[in-house]
């Protein structure tokens, strides 16, 4: 997958564990004042000043979450940062710093993991943030990636999942189900490329959902919109798993129900297309697709005339007292469809390859 005939690769063995850390992170500049010690240290050192730090991490492995047969390693790092850093949007807060660390197998040469940084120096660019350290290990088992996100924010900006109340209006921005449709295009084209190495993939026609799978955006910008609405939500979550899993999660930590209307959920006309295509129903793709990384949170009721026209943002529902339970409002009519947590589960082994 790495060969290059044209020019002699690297192996890892060549630089060692610490030149290796060096060689990919000594490009990386410090964008953050909070940042005081960098990568090259025994640990980081991160100024707050007086604000509040909040921490968030996820683990990233090689056939659970990613499959390099069609996930080129640059798009990988980038979207490896934004799954971290949405975490910290989600809480209301300002990303600022991430840690990397790798686990890889020898069959990855130095220019593949160039690639893979390459894609984190984006994100870290677009995003201004900073690489303040990590580690790397062998693997025997393909590629793992670790990342830690790090954001600052006052106290009484931040956003949590506990916090909502019966009556909010429960509000999503962007529009849901793309990614997993832009996922379903890359496993069918891939399986025929396995069955056939000299069929062209169809890929065109596809652009949108195939960018919000491979290179999708944490939405770091609600923060700013919101404050400019003065809107401040009382609770929020990012949507990685499906906008019901998301949903429930919600009503699990702030103790309340809520009623989702199908009609109002928010989706891309060629992600419609792309269900109908394949014989899905494009609501359960919103539902219970995940990797979206919109953000989903609730706002008073009073705030209603400030939002409902905003082009962002999209009401999708309210919340109702925690004894009235999580249901969707079926389109065009009253009939309450249950609410259930189908998103992707990694420890479920029959979708490790969904």
């Amino acid at each position: 997958m790495f060969e290059d005939k044209s020019q002699e690769l690297t192996p890892i063995s060549k630089l060692g564990e610490f030149g290796l850390i060096k060689h990919l992170t000594e490009n990386f500049p410090i964008i953050n004042e909070s940042t005081e010690t960098s990568v090259g240290d025994d640990a980081a050192i991160i100024n707050p000043g007086n604000k509040r730090v909040v921490v968030s991490t996820d683990v990233l492995a090689e056939g659970v979450h990613f499959n390099l047969g069609y996930v080129p390693l640059k798009h990988l790092g980038y979207k490896a940062v934004v799954v971290n850093l949405s975490d910290i949007a989600a809480m209301n807060a300002t990303p600022t710093q991430i840690l990397v660390s790798l686990a890889v197998s020898n069959r990855f040469p130095v220019e593949a993991l160039e690639e893979l940084y390459a894609g984190i120096q984006t994100a870290c660019n677009r995003y201004k943030v900073d690489l303040v350290g990590g580690d790397t290990t062998s693997s025997n088992t393909g590629l793992v990636m670790s990342i830690t996100a790090i954001g600052l924010e006052n106290e009484e900006n931040i956003v949590k999942r506990s916090t909502a109340k019966p009556n909010d209006l429960l509000v999503v921005t962007g529009d849901l189900g793309g990614a997993y449709m832009g996922l379903q295009i890359l496993e069918r084209e891939h399986a025929v490329y396995l069955a056939n190495p000299n069929m062209q993939p169809e890929m065109e026609g596809f652009d949108y959902i195939l960018e919000r799978q491979l290179k999708p955006e944490a939405r770091t910008d609600v923060k700013e919109i919101l404050k400019g609405l003065e809107i401040h939500p009382t609770s929020m979550i990012d949507i990685s798993d499906g906008l019901a899993s998301e949903i429930l999660h919600l009503s699990d930590q702030s103790k309340v129900g809520f009623r989702l209307y199908e009609e109002k959920i928010p989706m891309d006309n060629l992600t419609i297309s792309t269900a109908d295509e394949l014989n899905l129903n494009p609501v359960m793709t919103a539902l219970s697709g995940g990797e979206d990384y919109e953000l989903l949170f609730t706002i008073s009721p009073e705030d209603f005339e400030k939002i409902r026209n905003h082009p962002d943002f999209t009401i999708i529902g309210h919340a109702v007292d925690h004894s009235e339970g999580n249901y969707m409002v079926a389109r065009g009519s009253n009939q309450l469809v249950a609410l259930t947590a189908q998103g992707w589960n990694a420890f479920l082994s029959n979708q490790d390859n969904d």
